[in-house]
């Protein structure tokens, strides 16, 4: 029998990740970070030297481009041309750069086509940020994931220090509101939930509980 198409939507810091890989897990479905794929058109757009807004360049640059998710004994690693650029793309830089990069029209066309390839077939939960409202919006689940800006920061600051990231907690509080700012306030594809979207706050909850909310609305 085919497997569900499930999105989950949110800003970063909510649990989006690490809620998204337990549920790919607990269903035997397959877990795709969309947000890594915007980040490395980021990488590629600074590694070019482009500004995020040149359209014309940054169509060719996606063009070049060619993504595939791999399993590891690391979690799962992005490889873009075959170059594992996972722990690249999370830098602060590249951040503030991927937000400005999924604002552009050239690159939401592009990776519309790549997600919804790797979503034809079901079994998958997307990650991301506006998975049930544009990419996917007939997926059979959608789950809007939240938490308060200041216990979103201090998730996001730990994981950044526990890689080796020298950042204040005010600054990745920071980039985390002007992101938020930049994401929703967008004309193209804010972030929001999808009308549809079962909203689930985060603030509160252990990751087991959001897990166990998540699955008590998927059916089997």
């Amino acid at each position: 029998m085919k497997g569900l198409l499930v999105t989950i939507d949110g800003p970063g810091g909510a649990g989006k990740t690490t809620v998204s890989r337990l549920l790919a897990k607990a269903l035997g479905y397959t877990y795709v970070d969309t947000g890594a794929l915007y980040r490395a058109v980021a990488l590629a757009v600074l590694s070019e030297k482009c500004s995020a807004n040149e359209d014309s360049k940054v169509a060719q640059i996606c063009r070049r481009l060619g993504f595939r998710f791999e399993n590891s004994s690391k979690g799962l690693r992005l490889y873009m041309n075959e170059v594992d650029v996972t722990d690249e793309i999370r830098t602060q830089e590249i951040t503030m750069l991927a937000s400005a990069v999924s604002a552009r029209p050239v690159v939401r066309e592009y990776l519309l086509g790549v997600q919804r390839g790797m979503g034809k077939n079901g079994g998958v939960v997307f990650e991301g940020r506006d998975m049930g409202t544009v990419v996917f919006p007939e997926a059979d689940v959608k789950f809007f994931l939240d938490a308060d800006l200041s216990v979103r920061a201090v998730r996001r600051h730990k994981e950044l220090v526990a890689m080796g990231v020298n950042i204040s907690l005010d600054e990745v509080r920071q980039t985390m509101y002007r992101r938020d700012k930049d994401d929703s306030s967008r004309v193209l594809a804010p972030l929001k939930p999808a009308h549809d979207a079962v909203r689930i706050d985060s603030t509160s909850l252990e990751i087991g509980r959001v897990l166990e909310l998540m699955l008590g609305h998927v059916p089997v």
